[in-house]
């Protein structure tokens, strides 16, 4: 664990351990609070991500999950491929 992990965690812990810190947690609006703090990089997340596939579908690019499905589908037409190659050997 690098320093300032550790050094971090070390302080968080220390502010839990304070009884003004546990009575302020208590309180629904806190709490709240920090929920919605803990979410806004997982929104943001989402929203860029959204973004970013509306900026290459108006750009006619594909997107990473377009790629994706492409690259299966390939991957299954080519070992069909391969069995219908397999089963015309084995008739002769």
């Amino acid at each position: 664990m690098s320093s300032l992990k550790k050094s971090l965690l070390d302080q968080g812990m220390k502010l839990m351990a304070d009884p003004r810190v546990l009575k302020m947690m208590q309180d629904p609006r806190v709490m709240k609070a920090v929920i919605a703090a803990m979410s806004v990089p997982g929104k943001v997340t989402s929203l860029t991500h959204d973004g970013v596939e509306k900026i290459a579908k108006a750009m006619a690019l594909a997107t990473e999950d377009e790629v994706t499905d492409l690259k299966r589908t390939v991957r299954k037409l080519e070992e069909e491929v391969a069995r219908m190659k397999q089963r015309e050997k084995d008739k002769r």
